[in-house]
């Protein structure tokens, strides 16, 4: 009598995404706050929207859908960056906005920390 072996199958298991996430706007240090996905955690007040934000996108910020808010003419930068692992490839952005609404307008939650 033959034996049939039965296997299940399951899904690969998803790197931990490890980021490191700053911004900087000239009026002290910067503000830096590290993000780890898959599960949700590090010190991002939001972590669980913030990497739901980076999944949409494949953790590129800059294919994030901006708000509609609208912002104040006042110029005065604020320079965003990104950098670490993400779902096991290599992650570096930065961008600079005109100022913090700008950056807000355009990455949500990612950087309300």
């Amino acid at each position: 009598m033959a034996v049939a072996a039965i296997m299940a199958v399951q899904p690969a298991p998803v790197a931990t995404s490890t980021l490191r996430l700053m911004y900087e706007d000239g009026s002290g240090g910067p503000v830096t706050v590290a993000l780890t996905c898959d599960p949700a955690g590090g010190g991002h007040p939001r972590a669980a929207e913030a990497c739901a934000a980076l999944a949409v996108v494949g953790a590129d910020p800059g294919r994030l859908s901006p708000g509609d808010t609208y912002c104040y003419l006042v110029f005065r930068p604020v320079t965003a960056q990104v950098t670490g692992v993400w779902r096991g490839r290599s992650v570096t952005w930065r961008h600079t906005y005109g100022n913090d609404c700008e950056l807000a307008r355009a990455t949500g939650v990612l950087f309300e920390f």
